[in-house]
């Protein structure tokens, strides 16, 4: 339901496209970074995976504050309490019961952060007219071309890859701009930096009659602004 919905908003931004766009018009708007805010309430409903690297302090205990590694099956060690599981939980989630196996033999009350330094299974979304659509982690830099290579490439019998829209949260808001894959292949733009949590839609040419009754109940959306 949530792609569904995605992909939804998506291709109402892809209806406001402005008519008349001549193919060589810039499209290729970069988006900036998220904002820390927007990083910062990603981060709190992310999910901690496999190999992320994690920052964890316990208010005035120096010995228990410090990096670690989640390992392959989802498990961190600490001092004390041992082996932890946290794949699979949000960084509040993870603090919480670190908190509580502390208290229940060593600590009272001991305010624990959990802050996700590195994460190696940040996830991206990629829809609209590509050959295998869905969810996919990301590790390190990971450019537009590349985000698409992932989802088997764009639909060589439906795909408009000169309209390929990125969402993403900045400064609170949400937020798109529109890049074109020519010219990211020939070379006259940049391939842009992709981040986790960014929404990718390729253009079909099919998607306005589909998807009609929906984009036109919905307000019309100018690219490279917020909506």
């Amino acid at each position: 339901m949530a792609r569904f919905l995605a992909l939804i908003l998506a291709l109402a931004t892809l209806a406001a496209w402005p008519h008349g766009a001549r193919a060589d018009q810039k499209l290729e708007h970069s988006l900036p970074p998220p904002d820390m805010n927007g990083m910062a309430m990603a981060q709190q409903a992310y999910r901690i995976g496999p190999l992320d690297k994690l920052d964890i302090s316990v208010f005035q205990v120096p010995e228990l504050t410090g990096a670690v590694e989640v390992d392959a099956a989802g498990l961190i060690s600490l001092p004390l309490i041992g082996q932890v599981t946290a794949g699979g939980k949000t960084t509040n989630e993870l603090s919480q019961l670190i908190a509580q196996k502390l208290s229940a033999k060593y600590l009272q009350d001991p305010q624990v952060t959990v802050v996700v330094k590195e994460a190696l299974s940040q996830k991206i979304t990629v829809e609209g007219a590509v050959l295998q659509p869905g969810v996919y982690p990301i590790e390190g830099r990971t450019t537009l071309m590349q985000a698409i290579a992932m989802a088997r490439g764009a639909d060589p019998q439906r795909a408009n890859e000169k309209k390929v829209v990125v969402f993403r949260t900045v400064n609170g808001q949400r937020m798109a701009a529109g890049f074109s894959l020519v010219d990211i292949r020939t070379g006259k733009t940049d391939d842009p930096q992709i981040y986790g949590n960014d929404i990718i839609v390729i253009d079909a040419s099919n998607a306005r009659g589909f998807f009609h009754d929906i984009i036109a109940s919905m307000p019309l959306l100018a690219i490279f602004r917020p909506f």
